[in-house]
């Protein structure tokens, strides 16, 4: 019953002429009365009775006036209403069209945007029941009202009720059928006006009944009375409160609180009685009663003395002149009454109910309210909106009926509330109403609205069981549920379930209490006490979690990716700094161009305690099919992420695809890529020359610092992984494979199936149905990987266009381990036992090949996976072709790309086929199952840093693993820039120039001063992640170069390839220059100290260090300004360049100097720049600027010390006062003094010399010369210089001479 109107299995009759439809429709509405109402039936008459019966009701509601029967509407029955009626419905028998249309327009008032309900003609007619019929079902009393007939049962609703009324044949003329939102669950019926019977209901006969009134039976309550003397007795009063129902330990129960009518005592009485479940629907706040057959009982849980009822208890409305008191002691029948000392009183103490929260809190304050519900927040967690401006939460009672009636529109009166302001200052509503069990929620009007009902179910409810399980506080349950919120909104369409977020199950913990547990365990204190139930409800001094409250401060966030992408680049944005990105001593002496290369390339990272409140991230791991990339993903966005682990080893854990991981301990990298023209370092506070901005994130972390929440339940990468996969040897039995060749392998035997002659027919289903499930396998060793870069793997007639479009790819070289094996299903994929048979078959058998793997497409997805040395099985679904990978694959382009890998065959690897990572050959137990000629030539060599830089290395492809000291944008060398295609020199995330590339220097080990410089072309970088000062990086396939200068240095090519395997530490990255200089590095703070002899006879053994020595002289001094732009000589303040004429305006100040130091070991020449000139001069920063200043009226000053180092071509002008002064002190004794030398190889200035190769030198002392061969001079780069303490050298040399003697001694 889609839309309103009659029901489909409803008794009907169509009006033809008034006789004829009236006796057919009676006819049809006896039938219907027999059929469904009197196998229900209380007994008593027989079916003709009761359909006269129901008749004469019908004409007495529906024509009164002149006995007509509602031929326009027809009967439905319970099962109908249930199973046809999809939409909320309501049917008002006695209403008329105009009465109808008032009705519905109070209701359009209220929420203008929400339909009213539409009304039907349906008749409605059942007995009224609280779950005791049919008998033997006592269970079902559960305290809720029924509408009952004979083919069903629906709960219902209403705003009066009477005692009476119990099991008695009503028809309904005010009615609404309100469904559930799952449309696969029954609804419920809201009566919207008092039922009519439909036989008259029996006068009760009630005789004088004697009474306590709650005066006298509160006395009672503190008496100590034997249990002999005990008696049932009967109180009257006025009904003052009313508790929820509640359940607990499967027990159901409520209290209500008697109040004299006269006076302020109250007696509490516990009805926990199932067939009085009822009364709570009968009980109105301030109309009197009766309960009668009561006695005394002490709660065990709590010690409170309350009324009982017993099974014989009635309840009764209040006539005074039905009642008469009686005193106490007839009563009890006689004896004397025990008052209860003080001591055995039982009281809450008073410094436990006005107990003090470790912080200052606030008090709620207690009202009463009324208003309407315009929106169901979260009728799981218990909120409601009212009035569009305040927040109802209910989550502190329980919803026994699952909030039927709780509609938006309904009118609902709150009695005893808390009032909370400003709980949770993420939350939207800054008044918060939460009821407690002290609270009274009274329904007071239904809803008009065609709204359907979203039930509470209180078992298995994730929000009710931590609130109960915790005793939370509601800021801190407003904070819960905002997360629970989150999570569903972000990863339901991932899991596929919504119960695995907001229900508990008893398999085990969902994904949401696997998030949430471990919090709450943190903030919740471990001895925070248990919510009492008893007390809170009976106690006079009234305790509860709603009664204080602390705004509280969240102790972490889970946003969603988009947003933490937002926030993130914003917070780069806003505290980027170009002055902050370069040291201003370094900076103020760069020319535009080498300023603006510097600036080009930046990055901030960001922890999880950077973010306030920290920030825990969430995602599903997926590998992008477009960038090769692992990505972390939610609804909203996705974010790249670098997975590493801490035993060095590259991650490639398959079966974590499609896994809802929680990170709390990573690094978030916002690199900027940046376009501008800043003329010199002094307009590096403005941002005006800023033209072009963007960023790249990432996330980077640890695989041990990652908690699995969910991980997929049906995945065709099932199969273990490198952490549990057995030993080799060890057989499964459980796997069915089937061997190429043999008698299966014709006709594969699946489960289902059996064996058989058939006929073709039969034949072709079995296959048809064997495909669907089988999969073929293989397994292969990943001897060596190539990085990711644009090919063109199309064939030749397709590729031959000049504009043809190069397609992302990356190929692989692997190896065979065992032949192709069929599977009846993926998950009976075996745990290698396959490698068992291998060992023992020839080497150079077909099992055992090398390949070179193709992956482009869909397949990038493998990429972060595929690691060298790792053993994998290549997974073909759907399918039963045994030769599905020796199928040829070749154009042109790839036959030439066999010729180069020296592999027999190429296979593309298709979209659909699948990865599975089973362990790493190192592994195995047995290494030995590959053969000597293929372990020989499988992957390459890594070597050392010292092993690169020594001379007697010869080789060209290189790998090698290394630390990233200092990470620099510098223009690619002639011989190394890239031919490009236009279309390519500008990608989207970049906007480096493409024909510049990346230094990256790389150290042996933390604290090595060996250091190995690698190149890395812009038009790789879009595809590598993670290169970042203090990241320990392994380099695969590099291109080992020297150069003219005798310095070696490694290159990244297309077969390159890297891998992360140890992120930077936190603190490294917070204290690196945000350019790529880790600053704090420990290669870069304590060198090591050494002798210049070592360096003479050891040249490539150390690349950086610190000396010890004294400067002997200043061999030359160059100062003077250059153009920003074009770099000549700037006089003046302006360029001195005319053809053509510069218009640059901005000058940068260089300085150089070439001094010549000694330890007693050797000597060395050191060229200083800038600083280092001031620092060797020994010139303070206003007298360097001074000199600075004179320089630049001349433009330049060239000063040299004569010789065989002088430089040609330099002319000294003595009449100025500067060259003069500037003269004088390089050659003035002050500057011959001990200092602390920190350097660099300096490999450009001249061939490097052999150590055996010697020079005539000529020596003076006093008149005598000496000629002596002594080795050449060392050439330096100054790094830093300190002052030294002439004792400090003296005794180093001391020190160094005892050596020597005792070496030769």
């Amino acid at each position: 019953m889609e839309t309103p109107g009659r029901a489909g299995g409803s008794r009907t009759v169509c009006m033809e002429e008034p006789g004829g439809a009236e006796q057919r429709w009676s006819r049809a509405a006896r039938a219907f009365v027999c059929e469904t109402l009197c196998p229900a039936g209380p007994g008593g008459g027989g079916p003709e009775q009761l359909a006269e019966s129901v008749m004469r009701c019908l004409r007495s509601t529906w024509g009164a006036r002149s006995g007509e029967l509602p031929l326009g509407y027809s009967f439905i029955s319970i099962s109908d209403l249930q199973c046809q009626q999809r939409t909320p419905c309501c049917s008002h028998m006695t209403w008329s069209t105009s009465d109808f249309k008032k009705w519905a327009h109070q209701g359009e008032v209220i929420l203008p945007k929400q339909c009213v309900l539409p009304r039907t003609h349906l008749i409605l007619i059942g007995y009224l029941t609280d779950g005791r019929r049919p008998k033997g079902k006592e269970k079902l009393m559960d305290g809720n009202l029924y509408v009952q007939d004979s083919t069903g049962s629906i709960p219902c609703e209403l705003l009066h009720f009477e005692s009476e009324w119990l099991e008695l044949l009503f028809l309904f003329p005010s009615w609404a059928y309100i469904p559930q939102t799952n449309q696969g669950s029954a609804g419920y019926v809201e009566i919207l006006a008092d039922p009519v019977p439909v036989d008259p209901r029996p006068e009760r006969v009630v005789d004088t009944i004697p009474v306590l009134y709650p005066p006298t039976a509160a006395q009672l309550l503190s008496t100590r009375v034997p249990c002999q003397k005990r008696a049932k007795l009967n109180v009257a009063g006025e009904l003052a409160r009313l508790s929820t129902l509640l359940c607990i330990h499967h027990k159901m129960f409520f209290f209500l609180f008697l109040k004299c009518f006269t006076s302020a005592a109250c007696v509490p009485v516990l009805v926990q009685k199932p067939p009085q479940l009822a009364w709570h629907h009968m009980l109105q706040l301030g109309h009197g009663y009766v309960l009668t057959a009561l006695s005394v009982s002490s709660l065990k849980a709590s010690g409170h003395k309350v009324f009982v009822t017993s099974f014989s208890s009635c309840l009764l409305p209040y006539c005074a002149e039905q009642v008469k008191e009686q005193p106490l002691e007839i009563a009890w029948r006689g004896g004397p009454i025990q008052p209860v000392s003080p001591e055995a009183t039982v009281h809450l103490p008073l410094e436990l109910t006005d107990e003090k929260l470790p912080v200052p809190a606030k008090e709620s304050k207690i009202l009463s309210y009324m208003g309407i519900i315009t929106r169901v927040l979260n009728a799981q967690a218990g909120l409601y909106e009212l009035d569009n401006k305040i927040c109802l939460c209910l989550a502190y009672q329980q919803l026994l009926n699952s909030a039927r009636g709780l509609r938006p529109g309904a009118c609902v009166e709150l009695r005893d509330v808390h009032l909370l302001q400003k709980p949770l200052a993420s939350f939207p509503f800054a008044v918060v109403l939460g009821a407690c069990l002290h609270s009274i929620v009274l329904l007071k009007g239904f809803s008009r609205l065609s709204t359907f009902h979203q039930p509470v179910a209180f078992s298995g409810n994730l929000y009710m069981q931590l609130l109960f399980r915790y005793n939370l506080g509601l800021p801190l349950y407003l904070w819960l549920v905002s997360l629970l919120e989150m999570l569903e909104q972000r990863f339901c369409c991932f899991v596929g379930r919504r119960r695995l977020f907001i229900r508990s199950v008893p398999q085990g913990p969902g994904v949401a209490e696997k998030f949430l547990v471990p919090i709450l365990n943190a903030v919740v204190p471990s001895k925070a006490r248990v919510r009492d139930v008893h007390h809170e409800i009976l106690a006079e001094m009234h305790h509860c979690p709603l009664q204080q409250y602390q705004p509280l401060e969240p102790p972490c966030q889970a946003p969603p990716l988009s947003l933490l992408r937002s926030v993130a680049e914003q917070r780069s944005k806003e505290a980027f700094n170009p002055s902050q990105l370069l040291s201003p001593l370094e900076a103020q002496h760069m020319g535009t161009q080498e300023l603006n290369r510097r600036l080009a390339w930046s990055y901030d990272t960001f922890s999880a305690k950077s973010f306030q409140p920290q920030m825990v991230l969430l995602g599903v791991l997926r590998a992008s099919c477009s960038s090769g990339s692992l990505q972390l993903r939610d609804k909203s966005a996705s974010i790249p992420c670098v997975i590493s682990r801490r035993d060095g080893s590259p991650f490639a854990d398959t079966a974590l695809i499609g896994s809802l991981l929680q990170v709390e301990t990573y690094q978030l990298v916002v690199e900027r890529f940046l376009q501008s023209d800043f003329p010199s370092w002094e307009q590096l506070w403005t941002l005006e020359h800023v033209r072009g901005r963007e960023t790249r994130l990432y996330v980077q972390f640890c695989f041990e610092d990652v908690q699995i929440l969910h991980t997929p339940e049906v995945q065709v990468q099932e199969g273990p992984t490198s952490s549990d996969s057995p030993s080799l040897g060890k057989k499964d039995v459980r796997s069915s494979k089937v061997e190429l060749g043999s008698p299966a392998a014709k006709l594969p035997k699946l489960e289902g199936t059996s064996p058989g002659a058939g006929s073709e027919e039969g034949c072709d289903r079995g296959q048809s149905s064997a495909r669907e499930t089988s999969c073929m396998s293989r397994l292969f060793l990943v001897t060596q990987k190539e990085g990711l870069m644009s090919r063109n793997y199309l064939p030749a007639a397709e590729g031959d266009g000049e504009g043809q479009e190069l397609q992302l790819s990356f190929q692989a070289t692997v190896l065979w381990m065992d032949k192709s094996q069929l599977w009846g299903h993926p998950r009976e994929i075996g745990n290698l036992p396959e490698l068992e048979q291998t060992n023992h078959q020839r080497e150079d058998s077909e099992a055992q090949q090398r390949v070179l793997l193709l992956f482009m497409g869909r397949s990038l997805r493998w990429f972060p996976f595929l690691h060298p040395d790792g053993l994998y099985r290549l997974i073909v679904p759907q399918c039963l072709d045994f030769g599905v990978f020796e199928r040829p694959c070749l154009s042109p382009l790839q036959e030439r790309l066999l010729n180069q890998s020296g592999c027999p065959s190429c296979l593309l690897v298709s979209a659909t086929w699948h990865l599975q990572h089973e362990t790493w050959i190192s592994c195995l137990a047995q290494p030995q199952v590959i053969p000597g000629s293929e372990r020989a030539g499988m992957g390459q060599t890594v070597f050392s840093i010292p092993e690169l830089l020594s001379s007697s290395f010869t080789g060209s492809l290189v790998s090698f693993s290394g630390e990233i000291v200092e990470r620099t944008l510098c223009a690619s060398p002639g011989n190394e820039k890239l031919s490009v295609p236009c279309s390519k020199r500008r990608q989207k995330g970049t906007l480096l120039p493409w024909d510049h590339s990346v230094k990256l220097s790389v150290s042996a080990a933390p604290g090595s001063s060996v250091v190995l410089d690698v190149y890395i072309a812009v038009a790789y970088l879009q595809h590598l992640w993670g290169l970042l000062p203090g990241a320990k990086i392994l380099f695969q396939n590099l291109q080992r170069k020297i150069s003219r200068f005798h310095n070696v240095y490694c290159t990244y090519i297309a077969s390159s390839c890297i891998s992360i395997l140890a992120l930077p530490p936190t603190c490294l990255l917070l204290s690196s220059n945000p350019a790529g200089i880790a600053s704090k590095s420990p290669a870069a703070t304590s060198p090591s100290l050494v002798f210049l002899s070592k360096l003479l006879l050891q040249p490539h053994s150390l690349s950086q260090g610190q000396i010890l020595c004294h400067l002997s002289c200043v061999l030359a001094l160059s100062l003077q300004w250059i153009c920003s732009v074009c770099s000549s000589i700037f006089r003046e303040g302006r360029c001195s360049r005319h053809s053509p004429p510069c218009p640059s305006q901005t000058g940068v100040s260089q300085a150089s100097a070439k001094i010549l130091v000694e330890d007693g070991t050797g000597e060395a020449l050191v060229l200083c720049k800038n600083q280092q000139v001031a620092a060797v001069l020994g010139l303070s920063p206003v007298e360097w600027k001074a000199v600075q200043s004179n320089v630049q009226r001349r433009g330049s000053i060239f000063i040299q010390h004569g010789g065989a180092n002088a430089r040609p071509g330099c002319v000294e002008e003595p009449e100025d006062l500067v060259t003069c002064y500037l003269k004088s002190l390089c050659r003035s004794h002050a500057i011959c003094r001990p200092i602390l030398l920190a350097f660099s190889l300096d490999r450009k200035s001249s061939k490097i010399s052999q150590p055996d190769s010697l020079q005539l030198r000529r020596f003076l002392c006093g008149e005598m010369e000496f000629v002596s061969r002594v080795g050449a001079r060392l050439s330096l780069t100054c790094l830093n210089i300190q002052e030294a303490d002439p004792k400090v050298l003296c005794g180093l040399s001391s020190k160094r001479i005892k050596t020597s003697i005792g070496h030769s001694a």
